[in-house]
């Protein structure tokens, strides 16, 4: 299995079955988590985690409070795509293997500034 990553005329491909992406809220400064795995030609979460709390990002009802961070699994169906905003005016998208955590610019070298990210199995 492989993940692909395209942001216009950039793209990659990584040779993974799951993977990890995370960001810092944008206001509060706070990481978010969220796992997912590859199911044939869909992407399929399996958890996400928040650091804190704070304004918007209050965890949903039934996550778990573990060592101060919130645990659950979101009700999200499985995503042919998931598409993402590269911005320079907040911290990038970092994504994470089995094997290493990089920034996710760093997988799409000359990714511009204002740039949307497409994130599918491939």
């Amino acid at each position: 299995m492989s993940l692909c990553l395209a942001a216009g005329a950039v793209a990659a491909s990584l040779a993974i079955e799951s993977f990890t992406l995370s960001w810092m809220h944008s206001i509060e400064k706070i990481r978010w988590e969220e796992d997912w795995r590859i199911e044939g030609s869909t992407l399929v979460i399996t958890e996400a985690r928040i650091r804190g709390s704070g304004a918007g990002m209050e965890p949903p009802a039934g996550a778990l409070l573990r060592n101060g961070i919130w645990h659950y699994r979101p009700a999200l169906p499985p995503q042919a795509v998931l598409r993402l905003t590269h911005s320079p005016y907040t911290a990038g998208y970092t994504l994470c293997t089995p094997t290493v955590c990089r920034p996710l610019a760093d997988h799409l070298p000359g990714l511009g500034d204002h740039a949307l990210i497409e994130i599918r199995p491939c």
